[in-house]
């Protein structure tokens, strides 16, 4: 599929409908689009199959909660939307895009208790998030924007307004050459890329920073339990900067970016190692079972 994400053919649910792509269109004033009142999945499906997808309608619907608002689908609606876009585009490995969000209303302002919740299913084909990452090692710049306190903003959301600093950082990044940046979390720690969960192996055990102020990301969970599948010990805990010298292995981990090799974060190189190869090769596989 080619063009820009506004003009392209195919069909997105919208409001509980099928609707041709180009006209799944919101108002100038609609609530989200001034105050980030916005919440959203991303997916993939493989084979036909959304993986993880019951467990994906969950999170859409809890963190829609935890920006005081109530998406107005059950769970097997959403599901149902999911898979009839697929259907109606026909495809069977796709990006998955579920969104909901406070739309234009009675209210213009902060407060939007008055405006209706809407919320859409939109799905492309997407290959790797990182390009030719998987083989030779993504390179990432460390960002200068930190993680927020969950005391400062709803953190375990996977809410719009959250990205904000991550698309900041993304763009620095790629004027510098790298594919991704780096995040610190508000006390100093390493905290995540801009959208994706790291790991680092160090003589045989993996590393991985504690969810506390980020998202605790699928792709993450799936990953620690295929690593306790191989015996290999999983410590979660806070990582200080200085440590990233000694960490030999590094990867990140999302729907989008699926299991990604890490070469280079700043200053500091990672070898593409057998572990980190066997996790991004093992997973691929599992989403295809």
């Amino acid at each position: 599929m080619a063009g820009g994400y506004d003009d392209r053919d195919g069909h997105i649910w919208m409001d509980g409908a099928l609707v041709p792509w180009r006209d799944a269109n919101v108002h100038v004033l609609t609530h989200a689009l001034h105050y980030a009142s916005s919440v959203f999945e991303g997916e993939r499906a493989y084979n036909g199959k959304i993986f993880k997808s019951v467990q994906h309608s969950e999170r859409l619907k809890r963190s829609a909660e935890m920006i005081d608002f109530e998406v107005p689908y059950s769970i097997e609606e959403i599901e149902k939307a999911k898979y009839d876009v697929l259907q109606a585009n026909g495809w069977t490995d796709a990006y998955v895009r579920a969104v909901a969000w406070r739309g234009a209303g009675d209210d213009m302002g902060v407060a939007s208790a008055k405006n209706p919740v809407r919320m859409a299913v939109a799905a492309w084909e997407w290959g790797a998030y990182y390009g030719d990452a998987k083989m030779k090692g993504a390179k990432l710049d460390i960002s200068k924007w930190k993680r927020p306190s969950p005391e400062t903003i709803p953190s375990h959301a996977k809410a719009a307004g959250l990205y904000m600093i991550c698309t900041m950082s993304k763009h620095a990044a790629e004027a510098k050459g790298c594919s991704d940046a780096l995040m610190f979390d508000y006390r100093g720690y390493v905290a995540e890329a801009t959208g994706a969960n790291i790991f680092f192996v160090r003589d045989g055990e993996v590393h991985t920073p504690t969810p506390d102020c980020f998202l605790n990301g699928l792709t993450r969970q799936t990953v620690i339990g295929m690593l306790n599948d191989r015996n290999i010990k999983v410590i979660e805990r806070h990582i200080m900067p200085e440590e990233l010298e000694s960490f030999e292995q590094c990867w990140l981990t999302g729907t989008a970016a699926e299991v990604t090799p890490v070469g280079q974060i700043g200053d500091y190189n990672f070898e593409v190692g057998a572990l980190a190869r066997d996790i991004s090769e093992g997973y691929e596989k599992l989403v295809r079972e």
